[in-house]
This record gives structure tokens, C-alpha cells and sequence, in this order.
């Protein structure tokens, strides 16, 4: 099979596909319409498959805003929601998904994965475009197609208008009510050498200061509105803020600023001096940072030392949360968005790559072999290391934050979770985003789509349940039993619960005995894709776009990585490789497994078969896909993948 890159892609109003029917479990956003894409004719749709746990999906919900307000007359855009977890099956947390992060179009919740299926959608995110005859015209996975889909939006607006198919005008989106509480699904919790508390209100697009006791509010930092504004507390802005870290007193000092802030959605981190009461970026552009893109390249020293630099130079992607750590007088943080750890240094405002490939998953390993998969919480260890959420492997790791080394102290994989206590090894979570050392030495997890804290103990390498019955629990802080406190009370420390979805900051005893759950161990079934045991041939085709040429400059411009899970599914062919073809060996004692690819081409401006011009702009695309497959001997022996540069 010829899975070449194309120089001169065919257009996709050239083949005429009628788009299956939009079938779930309810419309939302819809003011309690159900719809058809009959009641849609003469609008350009765009369906946007995603779930809520995915980082990729949230980027694109912010990169279709622009394309929602640009287009508002012509455009309809549909997010489809396909769960991942169990969790985000239940309609309370599809409902929450929706407000949480300010979803602004219809969204057709599909917990069965019918519509995912009849798109024969592979990966999240997936986009689909329909035009105003109800024909599909393209399909793209991944994120990062902002500006192609403009292109693909422009074209059909002009070529309809010509033809009288397009109709102008409001579209069927329906407002919900705003809620009106102090707190909007805030993320992260710290304490503030005065001893007060600091909130991450993410939903609010600020920072909320109470007193110690969590409940009087001292003081708001930020508008409340979303924006990327340095200044004044009154006047600077966030988008989403997460984590929290308290600088030292003399870093404190040397650096101009208390706090550093990881303001998620503006890809960037925040300083905050409490003095001043100002709000300064120190870290990132602005804009994101795509995996594998060439102009985030700083350094040239090392594979790591790519991504090395003056921090306001570096783009970032993500940011979730944020921890200052004595031993290296840095702040490590987690870069959810590309499945990365990095570390910032205050007093030199430079920031690197600590550790991990950019690939999502599970992997142990040195600095440089690590993977990760959309880290979302941080604490230190009693002996310097740090503790790690990682929620899309509902797992927790421990980094070493001087060599950049990783452990996994619970989970399995990117498809394995669920409620299970017990044995570390045999225990399992559900997409946790926080964990905080605990008084004893043990550490305590924010579980939060099991809704629970749940307990590590290092001496028993054992996993207990705390406290259950909790609304998305995000992040934990230890409350200090207080001197005055009777014996009996001295000895139960409180836990402070960021939880999330009620929208507040809960109090729970620490127990002192913990609960024992076994509600199973799970794995994520998408549809899976029939493969045939024994050599298998994988190619992934790449379509140049417009007014570019593949860059081979300095030899194949293309790459390839193929692995599984489990490891042993992959008999040869597993690693990575120049080239978009590989054949591969399944094993045939297999049933079935995960095969995990990665694709990349690097491409200039210029036209095909001519010369690249001097400072033409370049670009790299990637695309990861996560494949279940099912080995059956009469299935086709060949996997076909499509990485756009739409």
C-alpha cells in the first residue's frame, strides 16, 4: 500500500459522502430541542469529538471559539461527546463538563459511542465537516487545525452562497442559565505565609484569598473574566487558573514575586506579589506549544536541552499545576497539555524540559525515556521527590526532580482504572488530579471521578480509601490540628477538600481507620478495529497543505513510532523510524491489545517541486493515535492512518 505524502492534496468537496445521522442519548444546549441534521440544512456543521478528560479536547474547544464568533451566522458546531471513563458516561458529569468549561455550542452527549462509530471516529479529538447539503467534506484528527478549518469554513460559506444553499443566520444554540456561586469549579488549594488560604477559582478566571479557616474571603485577585491581563489585582486577568507554589522568602525576594501561578489556559505562568498586589507573566508566549513544533526549539544541547531557555520565550502548553522544590531551588512544573514535567527557575526566569518524550502514556524510566499522560497534580515526598497525579493513566508517580527519573507507584495504563483498595500493584483509580503528603508519611489522592480520597501507605505498599461520596475532588490540603484542640481532636488532622464540583472547599476528618472498596478494575472499550495475528503492514498517508512542500532538506522529512500495550502484542517492528510505512509482527497468542502510533512530517512554505525560499515559515505535524485492536485470522493485515496538515 502506497502511504506516501501527497504534494498536491485532492480537494474534499470533490467526493460527495452523505453524513450519518446524529444519534445519542440527549442534545444540550439546545433549550430542550432534539435535533436532526435535517433541522441543520444549509449550515455548515462542525462535529468536534471529544471528552472531557482529554487535554487535546480542551485545546480545541478554545481554538473553536474564534471560529464560533467568527462564523456565528453560517456556522453550527456540535460537540459530540464520546466518553473515555466510566465516569464520564453519567449525565451529572457530562452536565458538569459542559458549564465547566464554558461550552458555548450544542453538545450531543453520546455515552454509547453511536455517532463516534458512524463517523468511524479513531482518536481524541476528531473534527467533522458538513456542508450545507448535509454531505461530509472532511475529517481530521488531533488538534491544531484552527487555521485549516477557517479555510474549509470560507470555502463552503462562498461556494453555497453562490449555489443559494446557505442560510444566514442565528443558529439553534441555546444559552443555559449562568450560575451564581462564590466558587466555580475551582481547582487548587494553598497556604499563604500569612497563613491564609489561596484558591485557584479556575471557573471564575481568578484567585480567591481566604482567611484561615476557608470560609471569609479576603480578597479576589483578577477580573473574573477571561483574559491574559498583567497589572493590578482589579485589573489583571487569567484563564483557568490551576496550581499554586510559594516561592521562599529570599527566591521570594530575588525573583520580584511570592507566587507562581500555572494559568492553564493561557498557556503561560503567572507571578503574583502580594505586596504590590501585581500580576506578572513570567513564563511562556502565550501561545501554545504544539508537540514536535520546530519554533519552540531553543537550545541545542541534548534531546531535553531543545527546550531550554529564557521562559518568556518558551512556549508552553498547558500548565496544570505548579510545585516549588527546595533541593533544586526550582519549580517544577506539570505540563499537562504535552505530557511533560519541566522545571522553572525564579531567580533566572530560564525554563527546560525536565522530563518525558511527549508521548502519552506509561512509561518508567530516565529523563529522556519517560512518559507521561496529562499530569495534573504535585506534591513533595518527605524526602524531596514529588508526588504526581497522573490523571489519564490514573496513575501516581514519583519524579526525581534533580535527574528527572520517574517511578509508578499505582497504575497500569492509559485504558486501565476503576475503584479497586488493596495491593499498590493490583489497585486502581479514576483520572485523579491531586495528592498531597499526609501527616504519617503517606500520601493522599484526590480520586475524582471515583469521587473519593483515597490513601497510599509506603510501609504496607497499600491503597485504603479515606473519604468517599465527594463531587470531583481536585486537589487536598492538610489542615494542622490546632493546640487548643482536645486530645482526641489533636490526634485526627483535618483534610480541606477542593471539591470541585459542589463548588466549595470541604472539611473531612482523617480518619483513623480507612476504608477497604473493591468496585472493580476497568478497561476503556472503544470500538475496536479487527487486525489480523501475524505481519501486519502500517501506513500512515500525509496530505501537504496548500502552498507548502515537504521539507527534505536534510533527508526524510517523516516519522514514525509504533508500540502496544501490552509490549508483548508487538512481536518486531515496535520503535521508531524515518518513513510513514512499517511492518510490523502481532503475536498470535494474543487476543487482543492497544497499538499505540505516532506520526510526524515537517513541511515549508513553497510550491511543490520547487526550491524551499530563503526564511520560509516551516512547520511539523504530529498526530497520536491509540488504537484497540482485536487479532482475528481472517481480518485485513493492514492499518491505514491519515495525518493532515489542514
Amino acid at each position: 500500500m502506497n502511504a506516501s505524502p501527497q504534494e498536491s492534496p485532492t480537494s474534499p468537496h470533490q467526493i460527495k459522502v452523505r453524513a450519518p445521522e446524529l444519534i445519542g442519548r440527549r442534545w444540550m444546549n439546545s433549550g430542550g430541542k432534539e435535533l436532526s441534521l435535517a433541522d441543520l440544512r444549509g449550515k455548515v456543521i462542525l462535529l468536534d469529538f471529544w471528552t472531557f478528560c482529554c487535554i487535546n479536547c480542551l485545546h480545541v474547544l478554545d481554538e473553536l471559539r474564534p471560529l464560533e464568533e467568527k462564523y456565528s451566522k453560517e456556522l453550527v458546531i456540535i460537540g459530540v461527546h464520546s466518553p473515555k471513563f466510566e465516569f464520564e458516561r453519567t449525565v451529572e458529569a457530562v452536565d458538569q463538563a459542559v458549564e465547566r468549561y464554558q461550552v458555548e455550542h450544542l453538545v450531543l452527549d453520546d455515552p454509547d459511542l453511536v455517532t463516534w462509530q458512524a463517523y468511524t471516529a479513531r482518536a481524541w479529538p476528531t473534527l467533522a465537516v458538513i456542508d450545507p447539503e448535509g454531505y461530509l467534506v472532511a475529517t481530521l484528527s488531533g488538534e491544531g487545525h484552527g487555521a485549516g478549518l477557517g479555510e474549509i469554513i470560507e470555502g463552503l460559506i462562498d461556494e453555497h452562497s453562490a449555489k443559494g444553499t446557505l442560510h444566514s443566520g442565528d443558529g439553534p444554540y441555546v444559552p443555559p442559565p449562568a450560575p451564581e456561586t462564590e466558587l466555580f469549579y475551582p481547582g487548587k488549594v494553598t497556604a499563604l505565609p500569612s497563613g491564609n488560604l489561596l484558591v485557584a477559582d479556575s471557573g471564575h478566571h481568578s484567585l480567591v484569598e481566604y482567611d484561615a479557616s476557608g470560609q471569609t474571603v479576603i480578597r479576589r485577585i483578577g477580573t473574573g473574566e477571561r483574559g491574559a491581563a498583567d497589572g493590578d489585582f482589579a485589573r489583571a486577568s487569567f484563564s483557568e487558573p490551576g496550581g499554586i507554589a510559594v516561592l521562599p522568602a529570599t527566591v521570594a525576594a530575588k525573583a520580584g514575586y511570592h507566587l507562581v501561578v500555572a494559568d492553564t489556559v493561557n498557556h503561560s505562568l503567572r507571578g503574583i506579589n502580594l505586596e504590590t498586589e501585581t500580576v506578572t507573566t513570567i513564563a511562556g508566549t502565550g501561545e501554545q506549544h504544539m508537540v514536535g513544533a520546530i519554533d519552540n526549539v531553543v537550545g541545542t544541547h541534548g534531546e531535553l536541552g531543545r527546550y531550554d531557555g529564557p521562559a518568556l520565550d518558551v512556549k508552553l502548553s498547558s500548565p496544570w499545576d505548579v510545585i516549588f522544590v527546595p533541593s533544586t531551588a526550582e519549580v517544577v512544573v506539570a505540563m499537562a497539555g504535552n505530557h511533560t514535567m519541566w522545571s522553572f527557575d525564579p531567580e533566572t526566569q530560564a525554563i527546560r524540559l525536565l522530563s518525558g518524550t511527549m508521548n502519552e502514556g506509561l512509561a518508567d524510566g530516565d529523563a529522556e525515556t519517560a512518559w507521561f499522560a496529562q499530569s495534573s497534580g504535585l506534591d513533595l515526598s518527605p524526602d524531596g521527590d514529588v508526588f504526581i497525579a497522573d490523571s489519564e493513566t490514573s496513575a501516581v508517580r514519583r519524579l526525581d526532580p534533580k535527574t528527572g527519573a520517574v517511578t509508578t507507584l499505582i497504575g497500569e495504563g492509559l485504558f486501565d482504572f476503576g475503584f479497586r483498595d488493596g495491593p499498590a500493584a493490583e489497585a486502581r483509580l479514576q483520572h485523579p488530579l491531586g495528592v498531597r503528603s499526609l501527616p504519617d508519611g503517606s500520601v493522599a489522592i484526590a480520586d475524582t471521578y471515583n469521587g473519593a480520597i483515597r490513601r497510599y501507605d509506603f510501609t504496607t505498599n497499600d491503597v485504603s480509601t479515606l473519604a468517599r461520596g465527594l463531587r470531583e475532588p481536585s486537589d487536598i490540603f492538610v489542615v494542622e490540628a490546632t493546640e487548643s484542640a482536645g486530645a482526641a481532636e489533636a490526634a485526627e488532622a483535618e483534610l480541606l477538600i477542593v471539591e470541585s464540583a459542589s463548588h466549595a472547599l470541604t472539611r473531612v476528618k482523617l480518619p483513623k481507620d480507612a476504608q477497604r472498596v473493591d468496585e472493580g478494575a476497568l478497561t476503556s472499550r472503544r470500538p475496536s478495529t479487527e487486525i489480523a495475528s501475524g505481519p501486519v503492514s502500517v501506513s500512515v498517508s500525509f496530505t501537504v497543505p496548500a502552498g507548502q512542500k515537504l521539507d527534505d532538506r536534510w533527508g526524510d522529512p517523516t516519522y514514525l513510532q509504533v508500540s502496544s500495550t501490552p509490549p508483548e502484542l508487538i512481536i518486531s517492528g515496535s520503535g521508531d523510524a524515518e518513513g510513514l510505512n512499517r511492518d510490523i509482527v502481532l503475536n498470535p497468542e494474543l487476543e487482543s491489545g492497544v497499538l499505540h502510533v505516532t506520526a510526524r512530517a515537517a513541511a515549508c512554505d513553497g510550491e511543490p517541486g520547487g526550491e524551499i525560499p530563503l526564511h520560509a515559515a516551516c512547520h511539523l505535524y504530529q498526530q497520536d493515535w491509540g488504537i484497540p485492536v482485536d487479532l482475528v485470522a481472517s481480518a485485513p493485515a493492514e492499518l491505514t492512518l491519515d495525518l493532515r496538515g489542514a
